[in-house]
């Protein structure tokens, strides 16, 4: 009996995540500007570093990894505050919070969500700023790949420093500075992946040690967010 009702509480909470991924993306579509700033922003970046720097495609390609992993990183924070601002503003997080649902399964939901508008765009544009900075051609595969799996990380640790200033006005600035550090290693090791690729090495390790912190962030950010929620929600 206890199997069965663990069972059915099991799935009913991945029923929670896709209601909150359908919901929330319904609202990133009627919202463009959701999912148009970050990109735009890591468009205008990497656009403009060649004309701050020298222009030598013999230089450029040497740190175009870097630049671009950067600009991504700097274009995923500035779409985390928004994470749960509605939900706050409106009153969903309290009613969530009051039906007794589980918070892990919307925290996962919504950092789904951030990647699906922000994460994923921008590995999509990643191989145009590539050749902009004259990436070399054997670094594209691990651009992708360094994103495909780097990218989600990002969201999901960036959930967490959400949650903790869900309630905090103007809490930008907070977001950024707790959740800045926890994004050094994701950005060195992706950075070197990329780099490693474009001057004929192996990069294997760095994909390994970034598909290590998907998979803990996957286990362990959804509680962090959920416990944060709470603690705000219980103030």
């Amino acid at each position: 009996m206890s199997q069965s009702s663990g069972q059915s509480s099991g799935v009913k909470g991945f029923g929670l995540v896709g209601a909150t991924v359908r919901r929330d993306l319904t609202l990133a579509a009627r919202n463009p500007g959701e999912w148009l700033n970050p990109l735009m922003f890591f468009l205008m970046v990497a656009a403009l570093f060649p004309l701050a720097v020298d222009p030598d495609p013999k230089f450029l390609s040497k740190i175009a990894g870097g630049v671009i992993w950067v600009a991504a990183l700097l274009a995923t924070l500035l779409s985390l505050d928004a994470l749960y601002k509605a939900d706050v503003e409106d009153g969903s997080l309290e009613q969530w919070l009051a039906s007794g649902e589980s918070l892990y399964a919307m925290s996962l939901g919504k950092a789904l969500v951030h990647w699906c508008i922000s994460g994923l765009p921008l590995t999509i544009m990643a191989p145009l700023l590539g050749l902009m900075l004259s990436l070399p051609a054997d670094a594209y595969w691990a651009l992708i790949l360094s994103l495909l799996v780097g990218t989600p990380v990002l969201s999901l640790l960036g959930a967490v420093g959400a949650a903790l200033t869900a309630g905090v006005r103007s809490g930008g600035l907070l977001l950024s500075l707790l959740i800045l550090p926890l994004y050094i290693p994701v950005l060195i090791f992706a950075a070197s992946a990329v780099y490693h690729a474009g001057i004929g090495m192996e990069y294997n390790g760095q994909i390994g040690f970034l598909g290590a912190l998907l998979a803990l962030a996957i286990c362990l950010t959804p509680f962090a967010s959920a416990a944060a929620l709470k603690l705000n929600l219980s103030r």
